[in-house]
């Protein structure tokens, strides 16, 4: 197996820190991006070279083109590029400030996107590569209390499902990665937590407050950040690319129950979505059929 060079978003712990161990681990190269470069001083101290790392808080843009320009300057090929910066904000969409919605927004959804436009350039013009996007199986389902968290999600979805045939001619190839419920800091020391308000106190918003505060018991979370590290690396060795990656049980049974829902619901709408065609276009599909 060649060895391959890495770009990586949110290297200081979660899926970002797990990816960047496995892949120097095995000889590749990682170009890691932090919002504090010492948070992978072990990491440039073990392997040296083979780690480039620079600092970045995605929700900035010209920062974004700057360390993506000095990236591909520096290592000349970058193989796989892996958006994975983000966080999660808890709490009902009432009890969210403004500030925290827009950051929410900067970094989970338009970060992302504009880290896709900064690179997209560079792929195309060295003849492809491929993309890894951390969504989640909150990029198909929603549950309440993360309302904002959803939104990015399902919106980071919607961005690739279009953007991903644009630049398919080119070689660059696009996977969406929705991991279920992980053990990793998403509901702790990452996490954003909104101001509580006293009427959602008895409802899903003061629940998982509880639950994170260690008052009730909190719901399993199956996922192991190693072992889903390890499948996106495997899917980036695979010739074709997959398109999603849905990684855990819970994430599994979750959205597969969701998209039978939805299917379900559509299908019986079916009827009522033809009856509003204008009618020379009914005439039409029912001459030729």
């Amino acid at each position: 197996m060649t060895n391959k060079t890495w770009f990586i978003t949110g290297t200081s712990s979660g899926f970002g820190r797990q990816l960047t161990e496995q892949l120097l681990a095995r000889g590749d190269r990682v170009a890691a991006t932090v919002r504090n470069a010492a948070a992978v001083d072990s990491l440039a101290a073990e392997y040296g070279s083979r780690l480039w790392r620079a600092e970045l808080d995605v929700t900035d843009t010209t920062r974004i083109r700057e360390v993506v320009e000095q990236a591909f300057t520096d290592l000349g090929h970058i193989d796989i590029v892996v958006s994975n910066a983000g966080y999660g904000l808890l709490g009902a969409a009432e009890e969210l400030s403004d500030d925290q919605i827009d950051r929410q927004i900067a970094t989970n959804l338009t970060g992302s996107i504009q880290l896709a436009r900064a690179v997209i350039p560079h792929l195309r013009a060295q003849g492809g590569g491929r993309i890894i996007q951390l969504s989640s199986m909150g990029g198909q389902i929603a549950l309440p209390a993360l309302s904002l968290y959803h939104a990015t999600k399902w919106g980071i979805e919607g961005f690739w499902e279009s953007t991903a045939g644009e630049i398919a001619p080119f070689g660059i190839a696009v996977t969406l990665v929705e991991p279920g419920g992980a053990r990793t800091e998403f509901a702790g020391t990452s996490a954003d937590i909104a101001k509580p308000m006293p009427e959602y106190a008895d409802h899903a918003p003061g629940l998982l407050r509880r639950m994170l505060a260690g008052e009730v018991p909190a719901l399993p979370n199956p996922g192991d950040p190693a072992k889903i590290a390890a499948a996106i690396i495997t899917s980036a060795d695979q010739d074709e690319a997959p398109k999603r990656l849905t990684l855990g049980s819970d994430a599994y049974e979750l959205v597969t129950a969701g998209l039978r829902e939805r299917l379900t619901a559509l299908e019986a709408a079916k009827d009522l979505a033809y009856s509003t065609d204008a009618d020379d276009f009914t005439e039409a599909r029912t001459n030729e059929n």
